[in-house]
């Protein structure tokens, strides 16, 4: 069975994440999205909410594409969470040229931790390029409209965070 990892902060979880998740499924018999404890970016949702929001809209995708989809929440090193989950590839996401420089140090690092677990990277597709959950965040904090840019079940999650 191939496993992959996709992780992430997923706070919130867009629909360029939904892209690459929907893509990286059909390159793997079982996907898990790490969800990132990450308390120095100081996450408007919980972990708890996080992981729900990303089962929620991972069910669907999950039923479509025949693959597994789980949500695992972590805060050791990616390549131990790689190995806690039994992935031989971890899935990166790209928007632009500076998430490749920041990746390709990344995937150097993580070779150098453990060079039997590839990275993968999937370009998101072009109507998602510049989506990124902080600007989300701020646009909603600004009172804009980000339907554009996330599920429905999400915009109202973000919605009624920001009241």
């Amino acid at each position: 069975m191939r496993t992959g990892l996709y992780p992430g902060t997923f706070d919130p979880v867009t629909l360029g994440h939904i892209d690459i998740i929907r893509r990286a499924a059909v390159l793997v018999d079982r996907l898990v999205i790490g969800v990132a404890i990450n308390r120095d970016k100081g996450p408007l949702f919980s972990l708890e909410e996080r992981v729900a929001m990303i089962e929620a809209e991972c069910a669907k995708l999950s039923e479509e594409t025949g693959t597994e989809i789980v949500a695992h929440p972590f805060e050791n090193l990616l390549i131990d969470c790689a190995k806690d989950v039994g992935a031989q590839i971890i899935v990166r996401g790209l928007r632009a040229v500076t998430d490749f420089e920041y990746e390709y140090q990344m995937v150097g690092m993580n070779r150098a931790l453990d060079d039997s677990i590839e990275t993968v990277f999937l370009m998101a597709d072009l109507k998602h390029q510049a989506i990124a959950s902080k600007l989300v965040k701020e646009i909603a904090r600004l009172g804009g409209d980000i339907s554009k840019f996330v599920t429905p079940a999400v915009n109202e999650a973000v919605k009624d965070r920001m009241a």
